[in-house]
């Protein structure tokens, strides 16, 4: 069997120009011959299709593979189509998860360029944050004029380092504690993604907090002059970046927030260009849909404006029996009952997207070899019970011609459309109470713990009332629908712990972080660095998925 690399490397791939001619876009400014960015925009409004999964499971669930693949798929059927998907990190690609690529008959090209540093965004944006640091640190030590007494702001990396989640910076002349996250969890990020403009990135660069002064008040970027200089830093970043699927279709591949961490969508700059030039827009968010898809519509939809018109929500029959309690490594036997007590979390993800926010939903099922008949029955039966169409998908063996039937199913949703997207919470809503909302009803939580260290935060930001009308961006394990990743399924009468808040002003949002999640993760025992090689003489790499 052929590695994703390998399957990529035998694609014949169109000159990005012409990638970009059938968007109508006649000015790319190429990276080479098959990247580019571009900075103009179209005069469509495309509809936006959103692609969210289940809980990640070691089973695998492929919500990636499946956008892309339903993308090929829409183009197959005639659809005026493009992608927007967010950048890897180096973080997971060197790591365990892999890259953000797709995988089989279903990838965006070139694999390796995207996989690793691209066209240089995510440098740009871990440059600006550090270039921040750096002229705080600078500050407090030309004289402090003025009088930070608390810092706040962090350092960043794009690699997985734990060793850096607490360090000691300026040793010998301005000590003070310090810590990195890793560049997918920074505030630049967020800035970089939610920016609707470049004036726009400026202006929130600028409202960054960076700490606190001896009276007690917020010290910004701008107060530091730094706000320019990081906008200079993100001026070439800020452009969205084309590429392509194998099969041909546009991608727009920019920003990469983790939804575990971070608010988990590619940027609205991204977005919108998309919207512009096509008449569907295939989009995904990060991890299941208790993270990205809720950001996707309570923090994005909010921020740009918009609304999808269909959501699709991926699963495997392999992951939902990972959920029912069943090892991984059996997860390929036929097990109806484990199989339908794992659907549980299916069925809560459907009556969120269905219930809570509103959308019409089309479960895919991303179709393993082991998949027998009776089980797709089952989850067919299932989704039908809950009002959601369900489709099967082979896309990794098949590109687009295995999403075709998924492709009529999305557009038949989408056209038909007139739903009215809802939110979890209302703006005008204390902290606690939409923190308890998105817990309640996005979860099933019984209710929010708060530590005291949570509790004299929000008392102080609610007090100053400078996150009023703000949306919560709330940091929790991927792996369960509670805050602790053990809780498998469909966990009931659990209670989430907030045990950090965090005010990101440049972001526009309130970090609530949970349980035991960390904005910097580490490296597994054995990372997938390990298993890379580069010849010397061909460049040619391997172990690179």
């Amino acid at each position: 069997m052929k590695t994703d690399i390998e399957i990529a490397r035998e694609a014949k791939l169109l000159p990005i120009t012409e990638v970009a001619a059938k968007l109508g876009i006649a000015d790319p400014e190429c990276y080479g011959r098959y990247k580019a960015k571009v900075s103009s925009f179209g005069g469509k409004k495309g509809k936006v299709i959103l692609v969210t999964a289940i809980n990640p499971t070691p089973a695998g669930e492929g919500k990636t593979t499946v956008s892309i693949g339903l993308a090929d798929g829409m183009a197959r059927i005639g659809k005026n189509v493009c992608l927007a998907l967010r950048e890897p990190s180096l973080g997971p690609v060197f790591g365990i998860k892999g890259g953000a690529t797709g995988g089989g008959r279903a990838q965006i090209a070139p694999m390796e360029d995207i996989n690793l540093h691209f066209n240089g965004d995510f440098h740009a944006i871990t440059s600006a944050n550090n270039l921040l640091s750096a002229m705080i640190d600078n500050h407090i030590f030309q004289g402090n004029a003025l009088g930070i007494e608390n810092v706040t702001w962090h350092r960043c990396l794009d690699l997985n380092d734990r060793s850096l989640r607490s360090v000691r910076c300026g040793i010998g002349y301005n000590e003070r504690d310090d810590h990195f996250d890793i560049t997918a969890a920074s505030e630049v990020m967020a800035v970089f993604c939610l920016a609707k403009d470049f004036a726009d990135l400026k202006k929130r660069l600028g409202d960054i907090v960076i700490g606190t002064d001896r009276n007690g008040k917020d010290v910004t970027a701008r107060m530091l002059k730094a706000d320019e200089a990081m906008a200079i830093l993100l001026k070439e970043a800020i452009k969205p970046n084309l590429v392509q699927t194998l099969e041909g279709t546009p991608a727009f591949v920019h920003g990469g927030p983790f939804a575990n961490i971070a608010h988990g969508c590619n940027s609205v700059i991204a977005t919108k260009t998309a919207m512009s030039y096509a008449d569907y827009v295939v989009t995904e968010a990060g991890f299941g849909a208790d993270l990205g898809a809720e950001k996707f519509f309570d923090i994005k939809c909010r921020t740009a404006g918009i609304a999808p018109s269909c959501v699709v929500l991926v699963a495997t029959v392999r992951g939902l029996k990972y959920n029912g309690g069943v090892p991984k490594a059996e997860t390929g036997r036929e097990d109806l009952a484990a199989l339908e007590k794992g659907a549980s979390n299916l069925m809560k993800h459907i009556e969120n997207v269905t219930g809570v926010f509103g959308m019409p939903c089309v479960v895919a099922i991303n179709r393993f070899v082991t998949d027998t008949e009776a089980e797709i029955k089952l989850l067919e039966r299932m989704c039908a019970e809950r009002g959601a169409d369900c489709v099967l998908a082979d896309v990794w063996a098949k590109g687009g011609e295995g999403a075709e039937a998924l492709a009529e199913a999305v557009c038949g949703r989408a056209d038909e459309s007139k739903a009215k997207l809802k939110f979890s919470y209302d703006l005008s809503e204390s902290i606690k109470d939409k923190i308890a909302d998105v817990a309640t009803k996005v979860y099933g939580a019984r209710g929010v713990k708060f530590t005291e260290e949570a509790e004299r935060t929000i008392a102080r930001l609610e007090k100053s009332g400078e996150c009023k009308g703000l949306p919560v961006c709330i940091a929790k394990t991927q792996y369960s629908l509670s805050d602790d990743q053990t809780k498998l399924g469909r966990p009931t009468d659990f209670d989430i712990t907030v045990r950090e808040v965090y005010y990101r002003a440049g972001a526009g949002f309130v970090v609530a972080v949970t349980g035991k999640i960390l904005l910097m993760p580490g490296l597994g025992k054995t990372p997938a660095a390990e298993g890379m090689t580069i010849d010397t003489q061909s460049g040619e790499i391997k172990g690179l998925f």
